[in-house]
């Protein structure tokens, strides 16, 4: 079948609107007609090459949500109607981290998620040309229709809009899962979160709903305090007038430090800087994925005597077919703002415009196209 397509044919070129072919799902798989799909900072991360990957052409796009168009064989947990949230993490299930419950941490999973391939190790889009063009992350979110493995459609109630439920797929169920399933943070306990993206938006409603207090919300765009304050903030530093460090032990933890940082933004200074800010047994999550060149150096004296842990988070330790459906219930309550995370609608074409608004430092909250 067709689909139309934003293709990434070089790095930090302008991606291109292109017909593609995609071929109908294998064994396993599933077709989604994409309804919404979220503009993610790692899109941009990854359209610019700093992740090392060999897999030009592709087509990004990680966050979406849709409708089930066609099922291949041996899928039966999702039907041909059923509104799905497309996830960028389909566990092998026979690892080791697969059957001890850890899939976001599946063994085969980073290997599978750089080749630009599906599972089976092919690519199901072609060029006018007959020339292979590859997946991201499983998904494609930046074209109509995608074509990705059965285990990674997740199925949400139709009464949750879908230009709320793609947020599901990445920002927020890596936020909120940061919070509540890597940290686990508990009733009272402090929390300071670096970056007021999509993702450190997310932590903070997690920190929100598990009633932690403060709610430090960390970033150099003062632009995003009313954002951050919405979604459950108690406190906002603006960190491009404010060293955020002395106030957060000083004034706001009583010279403590906090117990939980959490680094959304994937920046060396903010490593640097949100690890200062804890307590005597603090965690640090970090969830930002840095530039594969980028080196933090921490004074390493410092973790033992205080019994500070570094923690990396993969997709906020999310049992993706278990929690994205529970986070849609949440939202339909109204518990999870998703609404007020959208801050602007696009048209698939617009996806290089909203690019180049997140190096501005434009965007606040999520833009998420439609198609």
């Amino acid at each position: 079948m067709k689909t139309r397509a934003m293709v990434t044919r070089d790095w930090e070129v302008p991606m291109t609107l292109e017909e593609l072919e995609l071929e109908d799902p294998k064994e396993g798989e599933v077709l989604v007609k994409v309804a919404h799909t979220g503009v993610c900072h790692s899109d941009l991360s990854a359209w610019k090459g700093i992740y090392g990957l060999d897999v030009l052409p592709f087509v990004l796009g990680h966050e979406c949500a849709g409708v089930v168009a066609e099922v291949g064989p041996g899928v039966t947990h999702v039907e041909v109607g059923d509104h799905v949230v497309s996830c960028w993490q389909a566990p092998c299930g026979k690892c080791e981290m697969c059957v001890s419950g850890k899939t976001h941490g599946c063994d085969n999973l980073l290997t599978d998620l750089g080749t630009g391939k599906l599972q089976d190790g092919t690519a199901r889009f072609t060029d006018a040309n007959g020339e292979t063009v590859n997946h991201a992350l499983y998904v494609s979110g930046f074209s109509e229709y995608i074509v990705s493995p059965g285990i990674a459609a997740v199925k949400i109630p139709k009464e949750l809009p879908l230009d709320q439920a793609c947020l599901l797929g990445c920002a927020v169920g890596t936020g909120w899962g940061a919070a509540r399933r890597s940290a686990n943070v508990q009733t009272g306990e402090s929390v300071a979160v670096w970056g007021m993206g999509g993702i450190g938006l997310s932590v903070i409603q997690g920190a929100r709903l598990a009633g932690a207090n403060p709610i430090i919300a960390v970033d150099v765009e003062g632009s995003k305090k009313e954002i951050a304050m919405e979604m459950g903030a108690t406190h906002f530093i603006n960190s491009s007038e404010q060293d955020p460090v002395p106030i957060i032990r000083e004034e706001l933890t009583g010279g403590l430090g906090v117990q939980y940082v959490f680094e959304a933004i994937g920046d060396p200074g903010a490593y640097i800087q949100s690890f200062f800010t804890l307590r005597n047994g603090g965690r640090m999550m970090a969830i930002g994925i840095p530039s594969t060149d980028d080196m933090v150096s921490l004074p390493f004296f410092m973790i033992p005597f205080q019994a500070n842990t570094i923690e990396g988070v993969l997709y906020g330790s999310l049992r993706h077919q278990v929690d994205i459906p529970r986070l849609a219930d949440l939202a339909l309550k109204g518990d999870l703002k998703l609404d007020k995370m959208i801050s602007k609608h696009i048209k698939l074409e617009d996806v290089n415009d909203a690019f180049e608004a997140m190096e501005k430092h434009e965007i606040i909250g999520r833009w998420v196209i439609d198609f």
